[in-house]
C-alpha cells in the first residue's frame, strides 16, 4: 500500500506520496484544486506505479475545498481519509515536525495515514448534503443580519443621513426576509424526507434542543460515522483538556475546541438553557457546582451530556425520557 498525504487549499493541493513508511522514499507533487484535480492525482499516482486500489490518501477538512476532490476519489473507488486538523497539528508536533508550510503538512498526513490508519470516508447521502448546505446558507444571513443590526445601532445614536437609514433599514429587512426563507425552505427539506423528520423529531424531543441545534446535530451526525458519544463531543470541539504535571504545571482544565465552532457555540446556548429545564443536564450541573467545579467547568460537562443526549436518541431511535434515570 501507498500512503498519501494531500494538504489542501483554495488554488492547489501539495501532495507527499511515500513508498516504504515514514523513513523510505518519498516524492512530492504539486497540481491545482479544481475540476480536473483527481484525474490529473490518478494520472501522476500511475506514473509513481501505483495504482489505484492501492492507494490509501489521508486529508483535512478544511472547508468546502476538499469536497470536490473527495467525491471524485470516492467515485474512483479510491480509499482516502478525512481527518480533523487539529488531530494532524498534534501528531507532527508529536513526530517533531515543527515547521508548518503546505509540503510538511502533507507529510504528516502521509505519515498520519502510515502510522495511525484512520478509518474510510464515506459521503454522506444528497439528502444531507443540501440540509448542510441550506444549514450554511441561513447561519450565513444570520450573520448579516446581526451585522446589520449593530450598524443600526450605532446609526440610531449618530447624527446619521436619512438615506444611510433608509438604506440600512432597507438591507435589513431583505436579509431578514430571505433568512426566513431559508428557514421555510430547510424545515420543507427535512419534511421532504421520511429518515430525516424522524430524526428531526428525536432530536427536538430533547428539552432545550429546538430546530437550530437539533438541525445541525442532525447534520453532524448523519454527515459522518461516529461509534461512540465521545467521538462526538470530540469532534465537536466540546471534551475537556487538562495540563497537569508535577508540581509547576497545575492548569485548570478547558474544553479542546477542536472542532466547528459555530456548531459548539449553539451546544453552548443551548446547555445554558439545559441547565435549568432538562432533568438530566440539570443534575449533572448542580452536582459538579456543589463539588467545588466551576460553573464554566460545569457548563462544559453540560454541553457534553446534551451530545449524548442527541447521540443516545438517533442510535435507540426512542424520543428522550425525561423520567429515565435522572441522576447526573
Amino acid at each position: 500500500m501507498y500512503q498519501i498525504g494531500i494538504d489542501v487549499s483554495k488554488k492547489k493541493l501539495d501532495i507527499c506520496l511515500l513508498f516504504d513508511g515514514i523513513l523510505g522514499k518519498r516524492k512530492t507533487k504539486v497540481i491545482d484544486n479544481d475540476a480536473h484535480s483527481s484525474r490529473e492525482l490518478i494520472s501522476w499516482l500511475g506514473k509513481q506505479k501505483c495504482r489505484p486500489e492501492d492507494a490509501r490518501i489521508v486529508l483535512e477538512a478544511t472547508g468546502t475545498y476538499h469536497e470536490t476532490l473527495c467525491d471524485q476519489l470516492f467515485e474512483a473507488g479510491i480509499y482516502l481519509s478525512i481527518v480533523n486538523p487539529y488531530r494532524i497539528r498534534e501528531f507532527a508536533k508529536g513526530m517533531g515536525i515543527l515547521s508548518k508550510n503546505d509540503i510538511v503538512n502533507a507529510y504528516a498526513l502521509a505519515c498520519f495515514g502510515t502510522l495511525k490508519r484512520p478509518g474510510a470516508w464515506v459521503p454522506p447521502p444528497p439528502e444531507v448534503r443540501e440540509l448542510k448546505a441550506l444549514l450554511r446558507r441561513r447561519d450565513a444571513l444570520l450573520a448579516d443580519v446581526l451585522c446589520e443590526q449593530n450598524r443600526l445601532e450605532k446609526a440610531e445614536v449618530t447624527r446619521t443621513p436619512k438615506i444611510v437609514m433608509r438604506s440600512i433599514m432597507k438591507i435589513l429587512k431583505t436579509l431578514e426576509k430571505e433568512k426566513k426563507g431559508i428557514e421555510e425552505e430547510i424545515a420543507k427539506h427535512i419534511d421532504k424526507y421520511p429518515g430525516l423528520k424522524k430524526d428531526m423529531d428525536l432530536l427536538t424531543s430533547i428539552k432545550s434542543v429546538g430546530p437550530q441545534l437539533g438541525g445541525n446535530m442532525l447534520m453532524v451526525l448523519r454527515c459522518r460515522e461516529f461509534h461512540s458519544a465521545e467521538q462526538v463531543a470530540a469532534y465537536l470541539g466540546a471534551v475537556p483538556v487538562e495540563r497537569r504535571s508535577g508540581t509547576s504545571v497545575n492548569s485548570h482544565a478547558h474544553l479542546s475546541k477542536a472542532g466547528p465552532s459555530d456548531i459548539r457555540a449553539k451546544l453552548f446556548l443551548a446547555a445554558l438553557t439545559a441547565t435549568r429545564f432538562n432533568p438530566h443536564v440539570k443534575a449533572l450541573y448542580d452536582r459538579l457546582l456543589a463539588k467545588g467545579k466551576t460553573k464554566m467547568s460545569a457548563l462544559g460537562a453540560a454541553m457534553r451530556k446534551l451530545v449524548h443526549l442527541c447521540y443516545g436518541v438517533l442510535k435507540t431511535q426512542q424520543p428522550y425520557d425525561v423520567n429515565y434515570a435522572v441522576s447526573g
